[in-house]
């Protein structure tokens, strides 16, 4: 058995997961030249939440904080999360954006895509990981795991002959509510490892408190690479720690080989950072602790709060546990589904829904119907025939091929309608995923520039008076 290696996650899932993906660029830039030297399998910086994040909130341009990155970061590959045809929105993208996104995102920095759909369809990861190979990266199908009848050790061993068949370089369970425990996790790892000879990488969260338990039985069955964060923004509803799992294999057949004195260094760093996210609010202390329910509901923690927001604004709040409890009727008549972007959202909004209005099914969002109407692709179990016949409308047929197959070019049309806002061909793209909130950030960044060209016409005047 090899070394394991370890991917960094402090830059993007762990603060997504603990403080709404808030971490500003100049949080990061002053450790980065450190992180550099620690020898990590890849850092994941960039994807999932990062991008709308930085346009909607921080006002950053996603684009230049992945440029600064890679200035950085001269010896470690850079990762990023991809939602497959949904790219880093909520809704399937014709196949040219998808092509473009992925070309953009390696050519400004990054070197390794993990990809994942949230229904496991292999078919909506075929475009991403044949445009991640066509731009010699390396693309990494992660699987979404999740519990149910149908998740038997077969399905998992298939998918990852199917996996390989697809042409992806790594393969990676992602278990975004920590729900894989020990010894599951071993015989996972010993399946994966029969349908496939790509690196196995292992994903979860600490939100049940299994994650540290759940890595070091991945790697005994023979897992390559585990994702951990730098202990301030580690446990919790984030990874276990990057310190605290080098030093568990320090001196076994399994050591890393990390320099812990570099990795003290950067839990120095962000250590300050989060006493003020805990002093200002931003980090709550219910997203540190442990929550075994998590193992009876399969929430993920961001879906949670999601949950927890709807309701309160319905002024509902003592309706959580009826909504918890509802929660897995819901995935069972979508098909089991496992919760992960964009399906978590939509069957929480569902369950929501059901108990607010008395009666199961009387109002459905529309996304709830592009889910059963296979929009986002094919459940591992079809669908509860009573409850398709309750949404899809009279004579509406279920999507059954690649629902891409049905969404005609677009990138043309982005193009046309962000033009007057494009300063880099980035923008486009920016403007794809997010159109109301790339405008609105596109209006900031004029105005700012505007602001600076006047500060510096000021000083010009006043060095050089008429």
């Amino acid at each position: 058995m090899a070394k394991v290696k370890i991917t960094e996650t402090v830059l993007r899932d762990a603060h997504q997961s603990l403080i709404a993906t808030r971490m500003p660029r100049e949080v990061m830039e002053p450790i980065l030249d450190t992180m550099d030297q620690v020898g990590y399998n890849a850092v994941e910086c960039w994807g999932g939440a990062t991008f709308d994040a930085c346009l909607r909130f921080l006002k950053e341009d996603p684009w230049d904080r992945l440029r600064m990155f890679k200035r950085h970061f001269k010896n470690t590959r850079l990762q990023m999360l991809f939602r497959g045809q949904n790219i880093l929105g909520y809704n399937h993208y014709a196949d040219d954006v998808v092509e473009y996104f992925v070309e953009k995102s390696i050519s400004n920095g990054i070197d390794v895509i993990r990809i994942f759909d949230c229904l496991n369809d292999i078919r909506n990861l075929e475009t991403a990981v044949k445009a991640t190979k066509k731009e010699q990266g390396h693309a990494q199908i992660a699987l979404c795991y999740t519990l149910g009848d149908a998740y038997t050790l077969e399905y998992w061993e298939k998918l990852a002959r199917d996996v390989e068949n697809l042409g992806a370089d790594s393969l990676c369970i992602k278990d975004m509510a920590g729900l894989l425990l020990p010894q599951a996790g071993y015989d996972l790892v010993k399946a994966l490892k029969r349908g496939t000879r790509l690196p196995i990488e292992i994903h979860t969260h600490y939100t049940s408190g299994m994650a540290s338990m759940t890595y070091m039985k991945c790697v005994e069955a023979g897992a390559d690479i585990i994702d951990t964060a730098s202990t301030p923004f580690a446990l919790g509803t984030s990874q276990p720690s990057t310190d605290v799992m080098v030093k568990a294999f320090e001196g076994t057949e399994y050591d890393t080989g990390l320099d812990l004195e570099r990795l003290i260094k950067v839990s120095n760093h962000f250590t300050p950072y989060r006493e003020e996210c805990l002093k200002t609010g931003l980090m709550s202390t219910k997203v540190l602790g442990v929550n075994i329910n998590t193992l009876k509901y399969q929430v993920p923690g961001g879906m949670l709060s999601n949950l927890i927001s709807q309701l309160h604004q319905a002024g509902k709040d003592d309706k959580l546990t009826e909504v918890l409890e509802e929660v897995p009727r819901v995935r069972k008549d979508f098909g089991e589904p496992p919760l992960v972007t964009p399906s978590s959202q939509i069957v929480g909004t569902q369950a929501v829904m059901n108990v607010l209005t008395g009666e199961r099914y009387k109002m459905v969002p529309k996304e709830s119907h592009k889910l059963v109407a296979g929009e986002f692709g094919q459940s591992v179990k079809p669908v509860d025939p009573e409850v398709l016949r309750k949404i899809l409308k009279p004579g509406e047929e279920p999507i059954t091929d690649r629902p891409a197959n049905h969404i005609a070019p677009q990138l043309a049309k982005f193009t046309e309608e962000c033009r007057q806002w494009t300063q880099q061909p980035e923008d486009v793209l920016s403007y794809a995923l997010f159109p109301a909130v790339a405008k609105e950030f596109f209006e900031y960044r004029e105005a700012q520039q505007s602001g600076i060209a006047v500060k510096q016409a000021d000083k010009e005047n006043k060095a050089y008076p008429v």
